[in-house]
C-alpha cells in the first residue's frame, strides 16, 4: 500500500485532474466589473491577487473567450467586488451568461462607470495599468485608486464549491 505522498506525479495535460488539484487551494470570490460606451459587464472571478503595495496593484485573469473581454479591454477602470459570506447568489449570477447581469440589483457607479455592488466584504476601484496575454487568459493589472473595507466575512471557494469561513471543510 502506498501513502498519498508516494503516488506518482501527474502530467498537467489532464484538465479535469489538474483543476481538481487547483481546487485544493481556497480562494476568495470576487465579481469584477467594468463599463465602456454604456455597456456594463461583470464576471465572477477567484483569480484575484495583490501584486504590490507601492504602488498599490492588484491583478486578475479573464479568459480570452469571455464575452466581457472587449469591455474590460476598452475600459480605463475596473472594480473588484470581494463577495461577503451571504452573496453566493451574486457569485452564481455573474458566473453565467445573461443579457443584463445587473437587472434588479442596486449598484453605485464607481470610477470609469464600473458598477459597485452592495453588501460586499471589500471593494477596490482601479485604473487599468496593464493587460498581459497569458495562455488562454488575459491578466488585468489595476492600480488601486480607492477602496472600502466593510469588515464582513468573505465568501470562499474550495474544491469546486462555495463555503463560509466558519463552515467546516468538505471531505
Amino acid at each position: 500500500m502506498t501513502t498519498l505522498e508516494e503516488r506518482p506525479l501527474l502530467p498537467a495535460d489532464d484538465p479535469r485532474h489538474y483543476r481538481r488539484a487547483l481546487g485544493c487551494f481556497p480562494t476568495g470570490i470576487t465579481v469584477m466589473t467594468a463599463a465602456h460606451a454604456s455597456t456594463r459587464v461583470g464576471v465572477t472571478a477567484n483569480s484575484f491577487a495583490s501584486v504590490s503595495l507601492d504602488p498599490p496593484l492588484v491583478l486578475w485573469a479573464l479568459r480570452t473567450d469571455s464575452p466581457s473581454l472587449s469591455v474590460f479591454h476598452d475600459a480605463r477602470h475596473f472594480a473588484v467586488n470581494v463577495l461577503a459570506w451571504h452573496q453566493e447568489d451574486l457569485s452564481r449570477r455573474f458566473a453565467k451568461p445573461a443579457d443584463d447581469k445587473f437587472d434588479g440589483l442596486t449598484v453605485t457607479e464607481g470610477l470609469g462607470g464600473a458598477p459597485l455592488l452592495d453588501g460586499c466584504a471589500a471593494r477596490f476601484e482601479t485604473r487599468i495599468a496593464h493587460q498581459i496575454p497569458s495562455g488562454d487568459h488575459v491578466l488585468l493589472v489595476g492600480e488601486v485608486m480607492r477602496y472600502n473595507n466593510f469588515h464582513r466575512e468573505p465568501l470562499v471557494f474550495l474544491r469546486g464549491d462555495h463555503l463560509w469561513l466558519d463552515q467546516p471543510t468538505i471531505g
